[in-house]
């Protein structure tokens, strides 16, 4: 046989009372009245694994915890296993008479997340100086289960001499020894799993919730409306920064110029504040070498230097705009006072006639009195 099947073992999926006392689940006949005893029931039908009314809650979000102490309380228990989840009910299983503990209990968590969690890490802690085994609901979720108090259950001690197999703590080992198929199938025994064992560090994983039709349904009719509220907001979103950017670029062009320029002045001059006050925050929070400290130097000055540039550009701009303004002032004024010196000459021109004709006709009334 091969030898990496010493240390190979694999998990019991169904429970068959036969299988679980045999230490490599090839078993074919009971070697003890206790299993030959859980072997009647489960042929027989006398074990309803749901009719028992104390138990209630969700067997997906619930572990089984085993091998307490008889002084653990509730609250003690409660305590212990909130480290890994919310708890939403416990009951710890006591004497019908005496009331005493009897030594394991049912945690009821509110996810099935945090029921894997307890699932994992609770396993093997010690709780009142007594190392705890954990696992999953096996009465509901493991087909054909028997408990231990009609001869089936899992696990146990050697002292007891009544050793159950496939589960968590005891494992099937590897067959050795050539596996008997047509007998398992009569009596309707799983056989091992050949090619697909499993290393005794490594944990079987928990069943998980099977979905029926209409829970696929449901959940895809829930995926084609998420997906169609998340396209509708994503198209409205789109809309609504396609109108702003449309809103923009109208207030843009309704802009004139003089307002545009002011606009984009303000803006420089805030990306240069900006980028100024950003390299001096470099300056004082990291130790620079003096290659980067030359080059935040050349950098900020060719900065200051574009500011620079940019005032002297902006002042330039205005001393233009002023002696643009003045010449054409004076060149209305001056224009203004060519048309007066026009006009008045005008005027001049029009009254010398006058005069002259005037001054003639004195002379001549003067010489005529004279030669009278």
């Amino acid at each position: 046989m091969n030898g990496n099947k010493i240390n190979a073992v694999f998990y019991a999926e169904s429970y068959h009372p036969i299988q679980a006392g045999s230490i490599d689940g090839t078993d074919i006949l009971p070697h003890d009245n206790a299993i030959y005893r859980a072997h009647l029931c489960a042929s027989a039908g006398l074990y309803d694994p749901f009719g028992d009314p104390k138990v209630i809650g969700d067997p997906y979000c619930t572990v089984f915890v085993g091998r307490l102490s008889r002084h653990t309380s509730e609250d003690t228990l409660r305590e212990a296993m909130s480290e890994y989840g919310r708890v939403k009910n416990l009951r710890l299983v006591r004497h019908i008479v005496t009331g005493a503990s009897r030594g394991y209990a049912f945690v009821e968590y509110e996810t099935e997340r945090e029921m894997r969690s307890a699932y994992k890490d609770a396993h093997h802690t010690m709780i009142d100086d007594c190392k705890i085994i954990v696992d999953y609901y096996r009465q509901q979720l493991m087909p054909g289960w028997i408990p231990r108090r009609l001869g089936g259950g899992l696990g146990g001690e050697k002292e007891s001499g009544q050793l159950r197999f496939g589960g968590r703590e005891k494992p099937f080992r590897a067959p050795l020894k050539p596996i008997p198929f047509d007998d398992l199938k009569r009596l309707g025994i799983p056989p091992p799993p050949e090619g697909r064992y499993m290393s005794r560090f490594q944990d079987p994983s928990p069943p998980r919730r099977e979905r029926n039709s209409v829970d696929r349904e449901g959940s895809q009719k829930r995926d084609v409306q998420d997906r169609a509220h998340k396209r509708s907001f994503v198209d409205g979103e789109d809309r609504y920064h396609k109108r702003s950017s449309l809103d923009q670029e109208d207030h843009s062009h309704k802009w004139s110029s003089v307002e545009r320029d002011e606009h984009y002045s303000e803006r420089t001059s805030v990306d240069r504040y900006h980028k100024r006050s950003s390299l001096d925050q470099d300056e004082h929070s990291h130790k620079w070498s003096s290659v980067e400290r030359e080059e935040h130097y050349s950098e900020r000055t060719s900065v200051e230097r574009d500011d620079r540039s940019h005032n002297m550009s902006s002042s330039r701009r205005e001393e233009r705009h002023h002696k643009r303004s003045s010449s054409s002032r004076s060149h209305k004024r001056s224009s203004k006072d060519r048309d007066e010196r026009t006009h008045k000459s005008h005027k001049h021109s029009d009254h010398s006639p006058r005069h002259e004709r005037r001054s003639t006709s004195c002379d001549l009334s003067s010489d005529l009195s004279k030669v009278g």
